[in-house]
């Protein structure tokens, strides 16, 4: 995949921005099902540890698209 700026109603957004946005909202139930579960006990600091998370998330999703195009 060529990573270019996307035209949303008229203003070019960088190709980084929706992957950021479906990150965010993949982590939504991952979070809800460690709040559930309690596994945020046994972790050091959760904020830290979602954010871990959040950014194995991101890097995963650039990943995919950028190999999808190839």
């Amino acid at each position: 995949m060529r990573y270019a700026e996307l035209n949303l109603l008229g203003t070019y957004v960088a190709p980084i921005a929706p992957m950021i946005v479906g990150a965010w909202v993949l982590l939504i139930p991952v979070r809800r099902f460690a709040d559930r579960f309690g596994l945020l006990r046994y972790v050091w600091h959760p904020a830290l540890f979602l954010f871990a998370v959040y950014l194995v998330l991101l890097s995963a999703i650039v990943l995919v698209a950028g190999s999808i195009g190839t």
